[in-house]
């Protein structure tokens, strides 16, 4: 029982690492808005417009918001990946550089 707790925790902690990410001395997570990531971590090295997804908003209206993403790096032989839908950050990936 207590290995499939310690399991369950683990997978959690994974989960929320990587919904934020440290930019210098500034944090991000998943929610905050293009002029809030742009003001903490400065402008990307690209910017990708990758098209259009329909959402269908809390009060069940059909809305197309634009989709980008950023990219930041090699920060430390990391590439970061921001996601943005209708300027809100919805995923952060890494990746390691060769």
């Amino acid at each position: 029982m207590k290995v499939l707790a310690i399991a369950l925790l683990i997978l959690l902690t994974g989960s929320v690492q990587a919904a934020t990410w440290r930019c210098g001395s500034a944090l991000i997570s998943t929610d905050d808005t293009s002029s809030e990531v742009l003001d903490k971590c400065g402008e990307p090295q690209s910017r990708d417009f990758l098209g259009y997804r329909e959402i269908i908003d809390s009060y069940g209206f059909r809305n197309e918001v634009a989709v980008e993403e950023w990219s930041y790096g090699p920060r430390n032989g990391m590439y970061h990946f921001l996601r943005f839908e209708g300027n809100r950050l919805r995923k952060i990936d890494s990746k390691r550089g060769n």
